[in-house]
Parts: structure tokens; C-alpha cells; sequence
């Protein structure tokens, strides 16, 4: 955490400038166990990591460190790497107003907003990804290895993947992040672009 989120502060700082816009960082990254009071209510660590708009903090259950690797096989610090840019990527949603677009689409299940708002933030992690190693001066270097570490945490963590885990059947109507395919995607889409104007997930079917 402390070398990702300083990390995601520069990239998107440098993406922000030409547009003549001041990038300014979530209030902070929380950490904690169980259970932690919010601005958007009690987190807890059934719900995951998470990005509160309220406050503008993300909030990372250690517990879900544990459970990338001992559930997902997603061992490594890129796949937690993925995770924290993932969340600074519902920050930076927040800032340019995509978290009310998704909020006014009102479909729900594969077509809904927040799907697309989740996959956005994937793309957004991806294009972090693609531009770390550039602004950090060495202190953050990611190579492809790490992309594979990231992409295999994403496909992990579709809903179709959790669905079928919990012996459930596919309903794309309960996705509430996209399937496993749709993750990897657009990861992969930012990440092979470093540019946030290819992660329009809003346009289009």
C-alpha cells in the first residue's frame, strides 16, 4: 500500500495535467480487520475492499489479502497491486463524474451501471499498470509477469467465477462486476493502451 498508492498519485497527476485538471488523491487508503466505521456506513469484511465516495477513501480488509491466495490462487504483490489501483480507480470515477453516470443508468445485472463501473476501474488499473514504472523513477516496476498476476486475480474474481464457486448456476441478472472474461479484458485494455480514453465501458452493448 504504501508504495502503490503514492504510485497512483503520480500517474494519474501526469494524466490529469494536460487536461488542465489538479488529480488530488483519495483522504486516505484504510486498512483494517473486521469491521471499521465509514462515511458510506459500517465496513465490513464480507464486503471486500471498497471505494467510499462520502469520505473519498478506499478501505482494504486484510483478511481479503488471505483470501486472494488461499481461495483465488492469486498469490504475489501485483495481484494486491491490482486490487488497490482497482479501488483508486473508483476514486478517480468519483472525480470525473463517472459514479453518477453510473448511478442514473438504473438496469441492473450485466447491463447495469455498476458493472460498468467496475470493469471502468479495471481498465483504470490497467492503465496505471502501463505507466508506473515511468513516473515512479524505479520505485514501482511492473513487467509482464505481473500483468499475468493481475489478469489471473481478475479472471478469479468474476461473478461468473464466484457464482459457480459458491455451486451456484451463471445468472448474468446478479452480476454486479462483470464476468471473468470482462475483467481480464479490460484490464488488458488499459493496460496495452496507458491511456483512460479507451476504458469507455458506458458506450455501447
Amino acid at each position: 500500500v504504501d508504495a502503490v498508492e503514492p504510485s497512483t498519485t503520480e500517474v494519474w497527476s501526469a494524466i490529469f495535467q494536460p487536461v488542465g485538471q489538479a488529480y488530488q488523491p483519495p483522504a486516505s487508503v484504510v486498512l483494517y480487520d473486521n469491521a471499521t466505521g465509514t462515511g458510506c456506513g459500517t465496513g465490513q469484511a464480507a464486503m471486500g475492499p471498497f471505494y467510499c465516495p462520502a469520505d473519498q477513501r478506499v478501505y482494504l480488509d486484510l483478511s481479503f489479502w488471505n483470501q486472494l491466495e488461499t481461495d483465488f490462487g492469486a498469490k504475489g504483490e501485483a495481484a494486491r497491486a491490482y486490487v488497490i489501483a482497482h479501488e483508486i480507480g473508483h476514486h478517480v470515477q468519483h472525480l470525473t463524474g463517472q459514479t453518477d453516470r453510473a448511478q442514473r443508468m438504473g438496469a441492473k445485472g450485466a447491463e447495469s451501471g455498476s458493472v460498468r463501473l467496475e470493469l471502468q476501474a479495471d481498465c483504470y488499473a490497467g492503465v496505471w499498470a502501463a505507466n508506473a514504472s515511468a513516473v515512479s523513477n524505479g520505485q514501482v516496476a511492473l513487467g509482464a509477469g505481473d500483468l499475468e498476476e493481475g489478469m489471473k486475480t481478475a479472471n478469479a474474481i468474476g461473478d461468473d467465477a464466484l457464482q459457480r464457486r459458491s455451486g451456484r448456476q451463471v445468472t448474468p441478472e446478479g452480476f454486479t462486476h462483470g464476468s471473468s472474461a470482462q475483467r481480464v479484458e479490460w484490464l488488458r485494455r488499459g493496460y496495452q493502451s496507458g491511456d483512460p480514453a479507451v476504458c469507455d465501458t458506458f458506450s455501447g452493448a
